[in-house]
């Protein structure tokens, strides 16, 4: 029974747990004002993967950044919120996820996750003052006149002539395969394959093969390129849902070769998908490897896990993009809310790196690949599935 007495201990009970939630965090933290970061991309289907990441590393990295007081840009300090929109892989959707970005007053969003989207919503992002990092290739998105677009990764076309190069050197790589979703994103990320094979003096045995995304039997696409028996086989763009199908695919068909990917990928979901078969696979991996991340990156991995009830290797690369947004700003506050001062502030920028263990720095990059400082400087870290894990296979940098 409820009684009046009861409802004053639960009113009094209730008070002083609100004020040991308050004595708990930071003194100055009722005082902070409200910084909105956004997140465009795709958060569910074959593709999900990819944008989760980018998802989870935003939230994990804002909550601890305001667990320890918020982050202080110029005269003011900040509490970090992460406005979040899946866009579902379908480009209208996300110029409609960007508009919402802008009817919210944000000005720095991270995505989307795919070619498609990052070049549908660049309309909105120039007319709205909206500077977004993007998890897609096509140059022209980098490349003048288009200014709002930030590489937030290691494109294909400077990861791919690095991994085959490096299979021919030590794997005796000769010739090569490869097979694409017939999407605009995996047959521009084969076709930039294909140049760089070609630049490489690789002898190339198919590069037209191409498959549905919504393919779950893929028997039939991968027997004619088993005959070939290239001594390399590129899954050009593949979403981690359909990796292991594919793999699974080849292998049972009797093919012995290698097999890479120039698209980042989920251990867990190649490992229930295809199990041992796919060990060997090489692909790209998260920027912060065992051998090379920092003490601070140990614990965004550990403070991730709790929250999350598992890791991701892609949030290795996928935490930067907010630790850029955040310096960037520290460096010049007049840009927290115009993103031409935001460009300037590009051009030279320069800051510690705290997840790497050696001296590095944050900076921007891509004068080389678009002419402009377009690009987001992390390590080039390419892994080998084995076993349920990647292990590191080589680490390089991009310019």
């Amino acid at each position: 029974m409820i009684t009046r007495r009861t409802t004053i201990k639960t009113m009094a009970f209730s008070a002083v747990s609100a004020l040991a939630i308050a004595a708990f965090l930071s003194p100055s933290a009722a005082q902070n004002k409200e910084l909105k970061i956004g997140f465009v991309g795709v958060t569910s289907g074959p593709a999900a993967a990819w944008g989760t990441s980018n998802v989870r590393s935003m939230q994990a990295r804002a909550d601890w950044i305001n667990e320890t007081g918020g982050v202080k840009i110029g005269d003011s300090t900040y509490n970090i919120n992460i406005v979040t929109f899946d866009d579902q892989k379908d480009p209208k959707r996300a110029i409609a996820g960007m508009e919402k970005m802008a009817q919210e007053g944000i000005h720095y969003v991270v995505g989307p996750n795919v070619d498609d989207g990052a070049a549908a919503v660049r309309p909105v992002a120039e007319s709205k003052g909206i500077i977004y990092f993007p998890y897609a290739f096509p140059k022209e998105l980098y490349v003048a006149p288009a200014s709002n677009a930030v590489l937030g990764m290691i494109a294909n076309y400077q990861s791919g002539p690095a991994i085959y190069k490096y299979l021919m050197e030590n794997k005796g790589v000769k010739t090569i395969a490869f097979v694409a979703a017939n999407e605009s994103d995996p047959l521009s990320q084969r076709d930039g394959g294909v140049e760089a094979a070609k630049a490489l003096g690789l002898e190339i045995l198919a590069d037209k093969d191409t498959y549905q995304n919504d393919t779950r039997d893929f028997t039939p696409v991968m027997t004619p390129i088993v005959k070939l028996k290239p001594d390399l086989l590129v899954l050009s763009g593949v979403a981690p849902a359909n990796a292991p199908l594919l793999i699974r695919a080849a292998r049972e068909l009797g093919y012995e070769g290698l097999i890479s990917t120039e698209t980042a990928q989920d251990a867990t979901v190649l490992q229930e998908g295809a199990g041992e078969l796919a060990n060997g696979f090489i692909s790209v991996g998260g920027a912060s490897t065992p051998e090379i991340r920092s003490p601070l990156m140990d614990e965004f991995i550990d403070r991730y896990t709790k929250m999350f009830g598992e890791y991701n290797d892609e949030s290795n690369t996928k935490v930067y993009a907010l630790e850029y947004i955040l310096e960037t700003l520290k460096a010049n506050p007049a840009a927290i809310d115009n993103v031409d001062e935001y460009k300037k502030t590009m051009e030279t920028f320069s800051a510690p790196n705290p997840y790497l263990k050696d001296e590095s720095t944050l900076k921007y990059i891509g004068a080389t690949s678009f002419g402009q400082k377009r690009q987001i400087s992390v390590p080039m870290v390419v892994t080998e599935f084995k076993d349920g894990a990647f292990e590191t296979l080589f680490v390089g940098e991009v310019d």
